[in-house]
């Protein structure tokens, strides 16, 4: 499994794990919508989890709304954000 697949996979374990979803990891797309119309019917609560699990986790912060609403769409757009910023780090 390459290193981006592993980052989807690891972003589903802590979406299912922090949010409580009642689905399995296996059960989340890796571009299905997270907030809006269509999406897995997450709210502002969950993208605040969200938030905090990412910095606490990956010490990856989301400074502003308009970040959050980028990176927040998905498993994928958040998987490619972590990828950054490790990639940054590293």
């Amino acid at each position: 499994m390459d290193n981006a697949a592993t980052l989807r996979q690891q972003v589903k374990q802590m979406l299912v794990e922090n949010l409580m979803l009642p689905c399995t990891v296996d059960d989340l797309g890796d571009d299905q919508l997270l907030f809006g119309p269509g999406s897995l019917g997450l709210d502002s609560v969950d993208a605040l989890q969200l938030v905090v699990a990412l910095d606490k986790n990956h010490g990856l912060r989301i400074p502003d709304p308009d970040t959050a609403r980028t990176v927040l769409q998905s498993v994928r757009s958040i998987a490619e954000a972590l990828e950054r910023h490790l990639g940054a780090q590293g």
